[in-house]
């Protein structure tokens, strides 16, 4: 596949990235140069590869998923900068 200038042009309109008349022909080679390495990598045989999620093979630990009412809410509240009864108070947001 190759790209020329005016595919370039055009992707960088679609992009939202204005770019100078001069530079789309060094763009287009740029682009032409991603989208051959990317064939080279079409090319390799990949049967009985296993897909990663990371280079690393361990999986994180996990925790039980136990509801619970957060504990002290005095505690919880001693941080809040304003509150009213059991409650953080916030400026009004909606007139």
């Amino acid at each position: 596949m190759s790209v020329d200038p005016a595919t370039v042009k055009k992707i960088a309109r679609l992009a939202r990235i204005r770019v100078d008349e001069a530079e789309l022909p060094a763009l287009a080679e740029e682009v032409n140069g991603i989208l051959h390495f990317v064939e080279q990598l079409q090319s390799v045989d990949v049967s009985g590869v296993e897909p990663l999620t990371s280079v690393v093979h361990r999986s994180l630990p996990l925790r039980d998923d136990v509801v619970t009412d957060g504990g002290d809410a005095e505690a919880v509240l001693k941080n809040a900068p304003d509150r009213m009864e059991s409650f953080f108070t916030v400026p009004k947001v909606v007139e």
